[in-house]
């Protein structure tokens, strides 16, 4: 059996030399990496869900499954699913809560999470609390997905995904509350550039309180903060059937 939990390695946003390559990180409070298993290869074997834990490192909350084997992993907890469950991946297995199985198996209208992208390589898409996956139509080897976006994406059917909405959906709705809970989760505080001086940020500078001064906003590099800034096209843009609504 594998690790479950190891410490996770603070690096508050600094490359191997040391310098600040990722701005507005460090300082988080210690915590763990729990492994969690997206993959759901533990095909016909049936697992029990031992607790449901908190997981400081995703929105989503986790569950310790004990498996018939003797082996112990972590999965993403769904919308209902309790301590004393069984849960059991592969095709055969039940269209239940928790259940993994091929989209291929699932009849259309299922809600589904932690969706593969790509057989074998683990789930990838609907990963965060409250998040849920439409299966919208089946066109032969491929399956039409409606995600919370709003986009359709066609998926080979023989991905796996596992039935069922997340949990805690009422994440969304929390307040952090005070400056000091930021501090704990590692994200330190923003300025603004015009609140900066010339030598700290391109917009700093000028007498009393002024605007950016500048046609093109830039970034703290001066690099232009607006427009289109990516090139690479994603190697899975082809199977997007329809954009997310903006």
């Amino acid at each position: 059996m594998s690790k479950l939990k190891f410490i996770r390695k603070k690096n508050s946003g600094r490359d191997t030399s040391g310098q600040v390559s990722v701005r507005h990180q460090g300082g988080e409070h210690k915590r763990f990496i729990r492994v969690i298993d997206f993959k759901r290869n533990k095909i016909g074997i049936e697992g029990r869900v031992a607790s449901i834990e908190y997981d400081p490192n995703r929105t989503a909350e986790i569950a310790l499954i004990h498996y018939a084997d003797g082996e112990k992993m972590y999965i993403l907890r769904p919308l209902g699913l309790k301590v004393n469950d069984v849960v059991k991946s592969g095709p055969d297995a039940e269209i239940k809560i928790g259940n993994a199985l091929p989209l291929k198996a699932l009849p259309l209208g299922t809600v589904v999470h932690n969706v593969e992208l790509m057989p074998g390589r683990g789930g990838q898409m609907a990963r965060g609390a409250g998040t849920g996956i439409i299966i919208q139509a089946k066109e032969g080897e491929t399956v039409d997905l409606k995600l919370p976006s709003g986009e359709l994406r066609r998926v080979i059917g023989d991905c796996f995904a596992t039935v069922g909405t997340l949990g805690n959906i009422d994440w969304k709705n929390e307040v952090l509350g005070k400056a000091g809970r930021s501090r704990h989760m590692g994200i330190r505080p923003t300025v603004r550039g015009v609140a900066q001086n010339p030598r700290s940020h391109p917009h700093g500078g000028g007498e009393g309180r002024s605007g950016i001064g500048m046609t093109t906003p830039k970034t703290y590099r001066g690099r232009p903060a607006v427009g289109k800034t990516r090139k690479k096209k994603k190697y899975s843009d082809r199977y997007i059937l329809q954009r997310r609504k903006k």
